[in-house]
C-alpha cells in the first residue's frame, strides 16, 4: 500500500499539472524563436547576426530541456493514472512525500536516484 493519502495524490497531480501547462506556454514561445531568422544583410551587422545565431542556440537548448521535462511530467501523470506513483522504480519502495512535493516526477525514492 502507497503510504500518500487519496489528498497527497490530488495536491501533487494539481501540481504536476500546473507545470505541465506553464511548460506548454513555454515551449509554445522557445518554438517560435526557433524559426528561421531572416536577417536583412544590408541593414544587419556581423556582430548582430552572430548575437541571433548564439539565441537560437541557448533556445535550442533550452527547448530540448523542455521537451525532457515534458515527458517526465506526463510520465508521472500517466503513473498517477496506474496508481504506480510514489513508487520508486529501481527498489520499488516508497519515494517520500517531502521528494515529491519538491520534485513531483521523480521515479526514484533518493536513495536509488
Amino acid at each position: 500500500m502507497n503510504p500518500l493519502t487519496t489528498e497527497q495524490v490530488r495536491e501533487l497531480r494539481e501540481e504536476l499539472e500546473r507545470q505541465l501547462d506553464r511548460l506548454m506556454r513555454s515551449i509554445e514561445t522557445s518554438e517560435a524563436a526557433l524559426r528561421p531568422v531572416e536577417l536583412d544583410q544590408s541593414r544587419v551587422g556581423r556582430l548582430s547576426r552572430m548575437d541571433e545565431l548564439q539565441n537560437q542556440s541557448l533556445t535550442r537548448n533550452l527547448h530540448e530541456r523542455e521537451e525532457i521535462r515534458l515527458t517526465l511530467i506526463r510520465n508521472a501523470l500517466a503513473r498517477i493514472e496506474e496508481g504506480t506513483f510514489g513508487v520508486c522504480e529501481a527498489c520499488e519502495g516508497y519515494i517520500p512525500y517531502e521528494r515529491l512535493l519538491v520534485f513531483p516526477e521523480a521515479t526514484g525514492c533518493g536513495n536509488c536516484g
